[in-house]
Formats: C-alpha cells, structure tokens, sequence
C-alpha cells in the first residue's frame, strides 16, 4: 500500500482545502515579515507576503501558475516570526496538499517523489536509495527520466553512497500504526 500524501484518502474538496489556507491567513495584516525571514525567498516568484495576499482573495489559478510554496522547505522560520502568530508553514504544506489532491501537471514529479521516498521508509523504517530511485523512476512512466540522473548515481556509486545489495524487511507492517498516527495528526483542523 503506498501512503497517501497530507490530505489525500479523504473526501477534501479542493475548496475545502483552499478554505482551510484562507482561514490560516484571514488576519495577515501583509508586514512582509514571513518574506524577510524565508531562507528560500531569493528563488520564489512571489514573495510569501503576495501569495498570502492571493489565498486571501482566492486566487488559486495564479498561486498555482507561482513556484513559491513549493519552494518552501518548512523551517517554520516564518511562523515563528510571524507577529500575528499564524501558521504560516502549515498554510504551505496546505497549498501542497491542494495541488496533490487537484493533480497539477507540473507538481506531479515532487508528488511522485514524495510517495516513493515515504513508501520506501514505510517498509524498510530507512530509504534504501536503490529500492527508491528505482520506483520513483518507474512511477515517473518515462524511460528517459532517469537518464538526467545518470551521471550522478554513478558518482554516488564510486563513493560507495549507494549500495546494490537488496536489502531485507524489517516485517511487514511493522511501520503501518506509526504512519497511521501521522495521518490521523495531519488530517486535524
């Protein structure tokens, strides 16, 4: 069974989810203090001031036609400074539910990489990286996909990174209550 991604595998509507942010940034009084602490804002498109300012209005076309909070590496660094205390990298990690569970073509990769890494940990508790690239590959459906990776496996090989051993299971379902604690926790308001 390979795990759903944070809001998947309920019934979520889309607008519920688009909901959910909006309500997570109702009060942002728009200081630009969440854009002056991101680590990663140099390479957004938006700031995350003007993407809060979309979800605000509702503009999901143009959140999702932005980088900016797939780019969001969730230091909390935001919500942290946030003066009005609001959840800010959760808001995030919303909008990323939302473009999952909408299937946006171009977010679909960092899906995919997403299931394939936690899929690997749920049967190993560890990501045995030849089992995870091969499936992330695989899941990918382009044969030539893995052909821009080539060249680094290959130096990942040299230095002994990753290994071809098949490794063994840990026991199956041995991780399934663990996984099913963190969904359970995800899924709350």
């Amino acid at each position: 069974m390979t795990p759903n991604l944070p809001g998947e595998g309920h019934q979520a509507h889309a607008s519920d989810l688009l909901a959910a942010v909006q309500e997570k940034v109702q009060a942002c009084m728009q200081c630009g203090t969440c854009s002056g602490s991101c680590a990663n804002s140099f390479a957004m498109d938006l700031t995350p001031r003007q993407l809060w300012r979309l979800a605000q209005l509702g503009e999901k076309e143009e959140i999702f036609n932005s980088k900016t909070f797939y780019l969001c590496s969730a230091c909390y660094y935001c919500t942290l400074r946030c003066p009005r205390g609001l959840h800010l990298t959760e808001a995030m990690a919303a909008l990323k539910r939302l473009a999952a569970a909408e299937g946006i073509e171009r977010y679909k990769q960092s899906a995919n990489f997403y299931r394939t890494f936690m899929d690997t940990v749920r049967r190993y508790g560890r990501v045995r990286e030849m089992e995870f690239m091969n499936r992330y590959f695989m899941s990918m459906k382009n044969p030539f996909f893995p052909l821009g990776y080539a060249s680094l496996g290959i130096k990942l090989m040299k230095k002994g990174k990753v290994s071809v051993e098949i490794p063994k299971l840990f026991g199956k379902g041995r991780f399934d209550r663990l996984f099913a604690k963190v969904r359970e926790l995800e899924e709350r308001p």
